[in-house]
């Protein structure tokens, strides 16, 4: 199976760090022109570098907004009017109890996880259809599925997607424009690093044994049992981008290393 990304071009949000960064790899790797995302130019510019030190042939720019914004997404489909495939990444997380989550953490939360996915597929859906080929994909996670507890904002604002994703793929049936969802369990992404460094501390053990032991504690339900890397979430991404995924639309593709006890 040769996945070829020649001709095509990606917009990756939130790419510059992470599961993002590694989705941008993968889809430079396999010659998509691709644009990097991140809320400072700094962090931007930094991200683009790397990659091009990865993918030294790859063609790449990076545009610095803030999707978590109406202004935000305007500024990136300024920069980039046009797209064959977009992956709506950008996201937050965090550990909060429901009685203690303000509405402006629920309003923050919706706007960077659900709204950002809203307004880019919006705008570049139809020239997508028009042109009769494109690929548009949403990062939801598990915990749209398995709702976690400790942070039930979170958990709602991907099961949004799924469901945004699944309308979607609906709305644009027969065009040749895919829709999909794709949900990691636990990762090892920046994100998580940092929400594990103190514990990595105070027990002294490297992060990867940390996660481990989280995901055992908190996902006994994972069939790997440990965490996933980013690359291993890129790797869905990538294969559903390709035109090989053509008859896989308004799908939830799990990528959770079996954490969501279902055979379906």
């Amino acid at each position: 199976m040769n996945i070829d990304l020649g001709g095509k071009s990606a917009i990756v949000t939130g790419s510059t760090g992470g599961i993002g960064f590694a989705i941008a790899t993968g889809l430079a790797q396999a010659g998509a022109a691709v644009v990097l995302n991140g809320r400072t130019a700094e962090a931007v510019t930094q991200a683009v570098a790397r990659l091009q030190a990865i993918v030294p042939t790859a063609t790449l720019r990076g545009v610095a907004a803030d999707l978590g914004t109406a202004t935000g997404c305007a500024a990136l489909v300024a920069a980039e009017p046009s797209t064959d495939i977009l992956v709506n990444n950008v996201g937050i997380f965090g550990l909060m109890d429901f009685f203690e989550t303000p509405d402006a953490e629920w309003d923050r939360f919706m706007a960077v996880n659900v709204m950002s996915g809203v307004r880019l597929s919006r705008a570049y859906l139809p020239a997508m259809a028009q042109r009769g080929w494109g690929r548009v994909i949403f990062l939801s996670s598990e915990s749209g599925l398995n709702i976690p507890a400790d942070m039930i904002h979170y958990g709602v604002t991907k099961t949004a997607d799924l469901a945004l994703s699944r309308g979607l793929a609906k709305r644009m049936a027969g065009t040749g424009v895919t829709v999909n969802a794709i949900l990691p369990g636990p990762t090892l992404s920046d994100g998580v690093r940092a929400m594990l460094h103190d514990a990595s501390v105070q027990s002294g053990e490297p992060i990867d044994a940390v996660a481990t032991d989280f995901v055992r504690t908190h996902r006994p339900t994972s069939i790997i049992g440990r965490a996933a890397t980013v690359e291993e979430v890129a790797n869905l991404v990538v294969y559903v981008a390709s035109p090989l995924s053509s008859a896989t639309t308004g799908a939830g593709l799990r990528v959770d290393g079996g954490v969501v006890d279902s055979i379906a």
